[in-house]
């Protein structure tokens, strides 16, 4: 029996299996990067141990020091969570080794599964269907796109799909250094890039005494950088056919490397209904909670029974209903998807419990263990492993939290998600919050009818300005009155004439604003104001009130939560020093991290082309490339690979090439 256990990961996973533990009354124990000191893992566990570092090689990659770690915390157990040393077979013998249950799969399941390469052959032997792998120096404009891929983990790290003979070269090594960055394995291999297929998984659960569960199917091919964003359970519109050649194929996979514990086995599903093996996870996936919520289990605590030697029934229980996951990450989908680290203020998803004050511990809701007495009640749930007060680095992913609904029907589950997600306060960075209200609403979403090409298609769409900006006008009066009830008003002389409004600005809007003896009244003739307080203010428009919550944390920005959207805006000063705006063509980092390279041959004097790559970046575990704004001259050249830079640091200056005609 497992008495006391070490989660070798961090943040939400970490937090994840520490709830299942309490509920069983095993011990927890943390381990901890230097940046990682004060997080919400940390605090959750009964006991933590310092891993000497921030970057993840010399932390959670150091298998020796969590072994080390889980002895002198007197832990008798690990769980990998996901990521990180999850799938790493050597990790999994130290563990053995050292005298510790290892709640994961054997290492040679591991070590047969973990490196897609090999995986591919033992799966093709057991009859399995797969794309055949391409040999990248030998690639013809025949075989493009393609699809270049780490060897190692998962995650979309590593991966890259190359559409240009030219670009090969300098996509595998892009590729092989991030898989080597997040995974300590450079290894890459190719394939065809099948355009819009879908992903479609099998989660499957195994014993020790031969039993294998398929538990239904998991559609996520809603992905940003081959990584996925929203994931639903059971896949919509699979012939039932179809259905049952996925979970055959899963099981004959996992029976193949006598499998034992909690894994996935990913298919690619073409056009034309023909399914293709990926990989096999070894390990829990981040959308594991779908699964629990349609088949009311709890995955972890099932990994924990089968790492006792417990024998699972025949069969599992069946499923019910639909569930989907929405991944929150600090990103801003309208650049690039480039991160966002910087202070959490508040992070509140109504319906779910997920609300805590600083220092607490995790509160988000967990598995559906079962529904006796619920029926069939839509429910939320929330899997966080940041509350108020915390921050988003720059060393690792920038997942702030996974909203999960469960419904009776696919249509409920989607309209309940859509609906927590547009209620939720999110303060602090930007975050992809707004893209995920509209990619469940989006027509193709909701007929179920979407690939993984989706965002290609419809990013620019989806990440555009409303074209009414009326919400974000009244958003900005509120913040603007808001902020005259906090720090109050000065009464008398000409500030209390009608004809000397007050005028703010916010984002992109200016709003003007009267006092009066009756309270305020905005310039704006089509806006009434109902009430003021320092936090909330009520405006009627068009015979219509409308309630806005307004949240100052004592940044820049302000957060204005509105009946239909929420605002985050930035509060302009009324004067601006104009020695202060960067010189025209610099290249700013839009993010804290590390100068990975400089492109080949650039030099400060160089000519550069518009889009062309010239400075890669690393942050959260994802490569940026810094691209030149237009055609011209690199006149300065700041960066250095191996350089650390803050967000807003000066990188580089191009001098545009027409500004010389002028």
């Amino acid at each position: 029996m497992i008495s006391n256990l070490l989660v070798a990961n961090r943040g939400e996973i970490a937090c994840r299996v520490f709830r299942t533990c309490r509920e069983r009354g095993i011990g927890t124990v943390a381990v901890f990067s230097d940046a990682d000191a004060g997080a919400l893992h940390v605090r959750d566990a009964d006991t933590a141990v310092r891993l000497p570092g921030a970057a993840p090689a010399d932390t959670y990659l150091r298998g020796d020091l969590i072994v080390k770690a889980a002895l002198a915390a007197g832990a008798d157990a690990v769980h990998p969570g996901y990521g990180f040393l999850s799938e790493n077979a050597e990790f999994a013998r130290a563990v053995l080794d050292a005298g510790l249950i290892w709640v994961g799969p054997p290492p040679q399941a591991i070590e047969a599964m973990a490196s897609k390469t090999r995986a591919k052959a033992l799966v093709a032997a057991a009859g399995v269907p797969l794309l055949a792998p391409l040999d990248p120096a030998s690639v013809t404009e025949a075989d493009l796109p393609l699809l270049v891929k780490a060897a190692a983990g998962g995650g979309g790290r590593g991966m890259r799909v190359v559409r240009q003979l030219r670009d090969v070269a300098d996509e595998l090594r892009a590729a092989s250094a991030e898989a080597l960055s997040a995974f300590g394995d450079g290894e890459v291999f190719a394939e065809r890039y099948v355009e819009r297929g879908r992903h479609v998984e099998v989660q499957i659960l195994a014993d020790a005494h031969g039993t294998v569960w398929a538990l239904g199917t998991r559609d996520c091919s809603l992905q940003r950088r081959h990584q996925k964003v929203i994931e639903e359970s059971p896949a919509p519109d699979l012939p039932a056919e179809l259905r049952a050649t996925l979970t055959d194929a899963a099981v004959a996979a996992a029976r193949a490397v006598e499998y034992r514990g909690a894994g996935t086995v990913e298919f690619l599903i073409s056009p034309t209904g023909h399914a293709y093996f990926l990989e096999m996870n070894t390990r829990l996936q981040v959308e594991h909670p779908v699964t629990e919520e349609v088949f009311g289990l709890d995955l972890v605590a099932l990994q924990l029974a089968v790492a006792e030697g417990e024998r699972l029934p025949p069969n599992p229980p069946p499923a019910h209903g639909h569930a989907l996951e929405a991944r929150l990450y600090a990103e801003d989908p309208a650049r690039g998807w480039a991160p966002q680290p910087g202070p959490v203020h508040e992070l509140t998803v109504p319906g779910t419990g997920c609300a805590a004050p600083a220092g607490a511990r995790a509160t988000g809701t967990g598995p559906a263990p079962a529904r006796a007495g619920d029926g069939d009640r839509p429910r939320l749930r929330v899997d966080t492993g940041y509350g108020p007060g915390d921050r988003v680095g720059v060393h690792y992913d920038s997942l702030l939290a996974k909203v999960v609904a469960w419904a009776p029907t696919r249509a409920g589950a989607v309209r309940l998600l859509a609906d927590a997600l547009r209620r939720a306060r999110v303060h602090g960075p930007v975050t992809n919050r707004e893209l995920l209200v509209r990619s469940l609403r989006h027509p193709d979403f909701v007929a179920g009818a979407v690939d993984t090409g989706f965002y290609e298609r419809h990013l620019d769409a989806l990440t555009a300005p409303d074209a009414d900006d009326s919400g974000a006008r009244h958003a900005a009066l509120a913040a603007a009155l808001a902020d005259a009830a906090r720090h109050g008003h000065p009464v008398g002389g000409w500030r209390n004439l009608p004809s000397a409004p007050q005028t703010k600005t916010y984002g992109e809007h200016e709003v003007r604003y009267h006092r009066t003896r009756d309270g305020f009244r905005a310039e704006d003739g089509a806006v009434r104001v109902i009430a003021v307080a320092p936090h909330r203010v009520t405006l009627e428009v068009d015979g219509v009130q409308r309630h806005f919550d307004v949240a100052e944390h004592g940044g820049d920005h302000v957060h204005v939560d509105g009946p239909t959207a929420s605002y985050r805006l930035l509060a302009h000063p009324r004067f601006t020093d104009p020695r202060t705006a960067p010189a025209p063509g610099s290249l700013l980092a839009p993010m804290p991290g590390t100068v990975v390279r400089i492109a080949d041959g650039i030099r400060a004097g160089s000519a550069v082309t518009a889009g062309q790559p010239l400075i890669w970046l690393e942050a959260m575990k994802m490569e940026h490339r810094i691209t030149a704004p237009a055609s011209g001259t690199l006149t300065a050249l700041h960066a250095a690979p191996g350089s650390q830079v803050e967000v807003g640091a000066l990188l580089a200056v191009v001098t545009d090439v027409s500004q010389g005609d002028e």
